[in-house]
């Protein structure tokens, strides 16, 4: 069953206590003699106050609130019980294609507010009928109540979403978790899940596998030149691969894995504090957001890039606290951490269905093109010199030319 439904207001009571708990926080000690940037031990008080007092006396919700409601949005009862809050904005355009957008943490649906209306109505190039999810668990969508609903559950609700509105092939793009969803999607629902396009895209290196070697011997015998001797950067060219791990959460070797260790691990624990404390949750995304941001001073001195508002960042912790879903937001990586203990690279299969990647300078996590013409049905690749993990909030027009792009390219599967 689908249901009309609209962003709502804070209630004067909600309102009150999050004005009271704003003005009464309790903020840490800390060091007295700066560290680099001041961002080593994460979020200082320097950069979160200013937003803290933002978030009391300007930060505006109900114009938030109404920007939203601009669209169409709906709730859809599904199968497995949960009620799944998503946008549906159809576009006028006889040729469009249906296209679903997939954000990640500490992301909201909102993400995309600025690229809904220019795929929808295709005026620069390809137009889609736009559908935008807040994943189980996110804002307004109902939390999961039992363990195990991880990527693969996930994918399989979007894709009853998709088909319940009459969807039989369509297509996706994905940010973070939303790539990995569509990764999943493409390659599980190949036949409704016709193309899928990323910027963050999770895959396998060329594995010295009898596939591997008898297909792609120079890719083989470069990935493991990289890996064993010369290095990636060498091999590859700079920059090109970016990450820090080894694995799921290498705090030893990648200092922006704590909050995935923690996450994975004891998600509960850390939530108590972000659940009754805005000051707390604010200070826990807002790292988020000014680490995988790309700074044009390359220093990152600033809290967040001229390409990314405050406000919008309000926007995406005021709804975490109205809907009271950060917790189980974080779930997410718990579920996805045991399914990787038991898959390994297994999950990130062939992709058999087009492919298309936006690879913004600064996304968290990069592999070479080589590994990525192995590991899919690659169709589209645009490197970027600028952006960060949030392309739709940060370079929102480079990522619509792009998406419209790779979906006139691929059209033809559609049909």
């Amino acid at each position: 069953m689908i249901e009309s439904f609209e962003i709502p207001s804070f209630t004067s009571a909600q309102l009150g206590d999050l004005h009271y708990r704003l003005d009464n926080g309790v903020y840490p000690n800390e060091l007295t003699t700066e560290v680099g940037n001041g961002w080593e031990y994460g979020t200082p008080r320097k950069a979160l106050e200013p937003v803290v007092q933002e978030w009391r006396h300007h930060y505006d919700w109900e114009k938030a609130r109404s920007e939203m409601n601009q669209w169409k949005h709906y709730k859809l009862t599904t199968t497995q019980g949960l009620k799944l809050h998503f946008i549906h904005e159809p576009s006028n355009n006889p040729n469009a294609i249906p296209l679903m957008l997939l954000h990640g943490w500490p992301s909201t649906f909102y993400e995309f507010h600025k690229v809904i209306n220019p795929l929808r109505d295709g005026q620069h190039g390809q137009a889609f009928h736009v559908v935008v999810p807040s994943l189980p668990g996110y804002g307004f969508s109902d939390p999961p109540t039992a363990p195990g609903f991880g990527i693969a559950k996930m994918g399989e609700i979007l894709n009853e979403l998709m088909l319940s509105l009459g969807y039989s092939k369509y297509m996706t793009h994905g940010t973070d978790w939303g790539s990995t969803i569509s990764h999943e999607m493409v390659t599980r629902y190949e036949n409704h899940c016709s193309a899928a396009h990323f910027t963050m895209f999770l895959c396998a290196p060329p594995l010295p596998t009898l596939t591997n070697l008898w297909k792609h011997p120079m890719k083989v015998a470069k990935f493991l030149l990289g890996a064993t001797v010369l290095g990636f950067d060498r091999v590859y060219g700079p920059g090109q691969f970016t990450m820090k791990g080894k694995n799921f959460a290498d705090v030893m070797n990648d200092s922006e894995a704590g909050y995935r260790a923690i996450q994975g691990t004891r998600p509960y624990t850390l939530a108590y504090g972000l659940a009754d404390s805005p000051i707390g949750l604010l200070g826990w995304i807002l790292e988020k957001y000014h680490t995988y941001t790309w700074h044009q001073d390359k220093t990152q001195s600033l809290t967040l890039p001229s390409t990314l508002p405050a406000n919008e960042v309000l926007t995406q912790a005021s709804i975490y606290w109205l809907t009271n879903t950060m917790s189980s937001s974080m779930r997410l990586y718990y579920e996805t951490l045991n399914q990787i203990k038991h898959e390994g690279l297994e999950m990130f299969g062939y992709v058999k269905n087009p492919i298309g990647i936006s690879a913004f300078q600064g996304e968290v996590l990069r592999v070479p093109s080589e590994w990525m013409e192995v590991a899919g049905n690659l169709k589209f690749l645009n490197e970027h010199p600028l952006g960060g993990h949030f392309a739709a909030m940060e370079e929102p027009e480079l990522l619509v030319a792009d998406i419209q792009t790779f979906g006139k390219k691929v059209s033809n599967v559609f049909q």
